[in-house]
């Protein structure tokens, strides 16, 4: 096993149901530990770069201004086999679907509003970890 970085997001739907503390538990519950941490409000720019991936998606502008509609958390994790174990427990996109004991299950509604964002791969975590934090921010 492989000591790995990843990244996440608390999404503006979980942090207006206070759910921050809640989420960060459970992440540290599955043995992630936080090296960076910000509490921001995404800009339309800033949600529109990180997203670009999906930009020809039909969800692309509803998911834009979804993730700049309030605060969002966005974090730096690390552990073994980080990008796994965090897409692990944080369930299926579809919030109506995920298993128990995820954060997406206890904090999400649906398929949008799903509480979190993860990256799916290591490649993806350091460019997602580089958008938000400087090296020198994270432990």
């Amino acid at each position: 096993m492989s000591v790995e970085r990843t990244f996440g997001i608390v999404k503006p739907d979980a942090v207006a149901k206070n759910a921050i503390g809640g989420v960060l538990s459970i992440i540290e519950k599955a043995g992630l530990r936080i090296i960076g941490l910000r509490y921001t409000r995404l800009t339309q720019a800033q949600a529109e770069g990180f997203y670009a991936v999906h930009k020809a998606r039909p969800f692309f502008n509803d998911l834009v201004k979804f993730m700049t509609s309030g605060p969002a958390v966005v974090v730096a994790l690390e552990g073994e086999n980080a990008v796994a174990r965090y897409r692990e427990v944080m369930g299926s996109t579809d919030s109506r679907k995920a298993p128990e004991g995820t954060i997406r299950q206890a904090y999400g509604t649906d398929i949008e509003r799903n509480a979190v964002h993860g990256s799916d791969s290591p490649e993806n975590a350091k460019i997602e970890l580089a958008y938000f934090f400087q090296a020198s921010e994270l432990l």
